[in-house]
């Protein structure tokens, strides 16, 4: 999975010239943390599912941290995609 993120957060610029594409791979310390983020995002899922089924009620606070999760990740990707 950390192949997937890294080559969807890998910038690629082309070079006048030639058909050649200049490769600048994101860091450990992003990758890593788009990993985190991921495994956050699921985990909040899984407990909100968990919440409805037995509780059967709507909780707006893990609603708002997924909400949150999400912003991040999309964060991330645009900002160094730039």
């Amino acid at each position: 999975m950390r192949d997937f993120i890294k080559r969807a957060l890998t910038r690629r610029i082309p070079v006048k010239g030639r058909r050649k594409q200049i490769e600048l791979e994101p860091s450990s310390k992003l990758v890593y943390g788009m990993y985190f983020a991921i495994v956050a995002l699921i985990s909040l899922t899984i407990l909100e599912a968990m919440y409805i089924i037995v509780l059967r009620s709507f909780s707006s606070e893990i609603f708002a941290a997924i909400s949150l999760v999400i912003g991040t990740i999309f964060g991330a990707f645009f900002g160094q995609k730039g």
